[in-house]
């Protein structure tokens, strides 16, 4: 449970941070919507593993480079499922705002994160 409230806690840090950085992006650039929203995941995702590693699970007993492999396929692939409905949403919903969106598409992908990062990833 201990490592489920970690995750949560990281999680709402990545989500900040995907938020900010996709906000900032549209408002300062002319990127839209769907190509803001990639350099958001990258950048959010670089954070969580970082977090998650440090806070949440500690170092798995790869080494470094086998350890960011597997956290990259985990969390590449969350980040697409997150990605395909994010954009499935916009396009759907047409007034559905950018951020409404991340957050719905998010709380979907989460469940799957952390089966993956705590399983695949983490595990000792």
């Amino acid at each position: 449970m201990k490592k489920l409230l970690r995750f949560g806690i990281v999680g709402t840090v990545g989500f900040a941070i995907d938020a900010a950085v996709l906000m900032l992006l549209l408002n300062t650039t002319p990127l839209g919507p769907f190509v803001a929203r990639a350099f958001a995941i990258v950048i959010a995702l670089a954070a969580t593993w970082l977090l998650n590693r440090s806070f949440t699970f500690g170092a798995s007993r790869h080494s470094l480079a086998v350890e960011g492999f597997r956290y990259g396929s985990v969390g590449i692939t969350t980040a697409v499922l997150n990605y395909v409905l994010y954009s499935a949403l916009l396009i759907a919903t047409p007034l559905l705002k950018p951020v409404a969106a991340l957050v719905l598409a998010s709380l979907a992908a989460m469940a799957f994160s952390f089966f993956g990062y705590s399983r695949f990833v983490f595990r000792r």
